[in-house]
């Protein structure tokens, strides 16, 4: 199992325009990374791949933009860090949560 089938169903809502392409270029990002043994690496995981997508902390992020994602004309970029911390990144925990849970059973 990948850590990019975690992203496979994507949220319904979504706070800012730029976080569903960082949703799509954190599932591509992590398409082939194998899942972690544990939560904790998950999170690790995750908290990393964030960093490396936005240059900014999920800990400290409130609203900012990745110009990146303002040149492909359909957003001005913005992210939402508190969507991502107390929803999306969640999303994720839940679904890695379950799949663990279905694999011991």
């Amino acid at each position: 199992m990948r850590v990019g089938e975690l992203f496979k169903i994507e949220p319904d809502e979504w706070g800012l325009r730029g976080d569903q392409i960082l949703w799509r270029e954190l599932a591509e990002t992590l398409a082939d990374t194998p899942m972690p043994a544990d939560l904790p690496h998950l999170e690790r995981l995750l908290e990393d791949a964030f960093w490396e997508a936005t240059g900014q902390s999920l800990a400290f992020s409130t609203e900012f933009t990745v110009p990146r994602f303002a040149e492909e004309g359909k957003t001005r970029g913005g992210i939402s860090g508190a969507i991502w911390r107390y929803r999306l990144f969640p999303m994720i925990i839940r679904k890695y949560v379950e799949i663990a849970a279905d694999a011991a059973a």
